[in-house]
């Protein structure tokens, strides 16, 4: 450009926000132990329901907890909810009370819940759907193996 050229007036940037329905999902990783007993019935039964899983000494998981929210982005910042907030969230409602703890005596929220995956997606969507400040939960998904997991999506889900 010229020294003495005259300065290009830039029009200003256009955000154009975009509606419709996205899913985001935020996945975190933690090591229980549990053991899946009914204490209403007799050994025998807990051992013919849960077979190896009755264990009276326990035994553990590397879990998979993917927890997916939908919503409309934000028109000025382009997130249904920021990632770094849900992980804290996470974080705080699930990670620290479960990490590396035995989920039948150690995690007050679980009092009294047979630990199953099946529990345990519903007690931590219970957990978290209260603190979840942009967007909806949608799902709750937890892997206890690779090929074993349990998903949940409300009381009320629109499948």
């Amino acid at each position: 450009m010229a020294k003495n050229a005259p300065k290009s007036r830039r029009a200003r940037p256009v955000v154009r926000p975009l509606s419709g329905t996205v899913f985001i999902t935020r996945q975190v990783h933690f090591n229980s132990a549990h053991r899946l007993y009914n204490p209403t019935k007799s050994q025998k039964w807990n051992e013919e329901k849960y077979g190896l899983c009755t264990n009276p000494h326990w035994h553990g998981h590397n879990y998979v907890l993917e927890v997916t929210l939908a919503g409309e982005p934000d028109p000025e910042t382009g997130y249904v909810m920021d990632l770094g907030a849900l992980k804290a969230i996470l974080e705080e409602q699930i990670l620290k009370p479960c990490d590396h703890r035995n989920l039948n005596d150690e995690v007050p929220f679980l009092a009294g819940v047979i630990p199953s995956t099946e529990n345990l997606v519903i007690a931590f969507w219970e957990r978290l759907e209260p603190h979840i400040p942009a967007g909806r939960l949608h799902c709750v998904k937890l892997y206890e193996t690779p090929r074993n997991f349990a998903e949940y999506r409300g009381p009320n889900p629109s499948l």
